[in-house]
C-alpha cells in the first residue's frame, strides 16, 4: 500500500514537473516574443529564474520518495532532502517577493489586479511548503535520533 501511494505521489511530481517544463519551453517564449505582452514581458522572462529552484525541489522530492520506498525515511539523507526542499521554497518565495514591486507596477498599468494576486499566491504557497518541509525535517531528525538510541540499546 505504501508503494502505491509513493508511486501516485511520484506521478504527481513528474506531472507537475512536465507541466512547468512545457510552460518554460513553449508558453513563456511565445508570451515573451508576443507584441501584446506589454509590461508582462519582463515578468514572463523572469519566471525562468525561480524555475531553477523549483526543479531542484522536485528532484529532491523524488529522492525523498525513493528513501520512503527503501524504508530509509528516518535517515540523514531524508533530512537533507527536506532541508533542500525548504531552501528552494524560501528562494522561490524570496524571488517573487523581490519581483512584486514590478508586478504591482505592471498590474496597475494594465489595470489587472489579479496578476498581483497570483504573485501573492505563489509567495504564500512557497512559504507554506518551506514551513512544512522545516516541520517534517525536525520530525525526521527527532525520530532518527530516537531510532539511533534504540539501535544502540538493543
Amino acid at each position: 500500500m505504501q508503494r502505491i501511494s509513493t508511486n501516485i505521489l511520484r506521478l504527481a511530481v513528474i506531472g507537475l514537473g512536465l507541466a512547468v517544463l512545457l510552460t518554460c519551453a513553449f508558453a513563456l517564449p511565445a508570451g515573451i516574443s508576443s507584441d501584446e505582452t506589454g509590461y508582462y514581458r519582463y515578468i514572463l522572462a523572469g519566471l525562468y529564474v525561480p524555475a531553477i529552484p523549483f526543479f531542484i525541489a522536485l528532484f529532491k522530492t523524488l529522492k525523498l520518495l525513493g528513501y520512503i520506498d527503501k524504508n530509509k525515511v528516518f535517515s540523514k539523507q531524508s533530512t537533507n532532502a527536506l532541508k533542500s526542499i525548504q531552501t528552494c521554497a524560501i528562494i522561490i518565495s524570496g524571488l517573487f517577493t523581490l519581483g512584486m514591486p514590478y508586478i504591482f507596477y505592471a498590474a496597475d498599468k494594465d489595470d489587472a489586479p489579479g496578476v498581483a494576486a497570483i504573485g501573492f499566491i505563489i509567495i504564500g504557497a512557497s512559504f507554506t511548503v518551506a514551513t512544512a518541509a522545516a516541520v517534517f525535517s525536525r520530525l525526521v531528525q527527532s525520530a532518527t535520533a530516537i531510532k539511533s538510541e534504540n539501535d544502540l540499546t538493543v
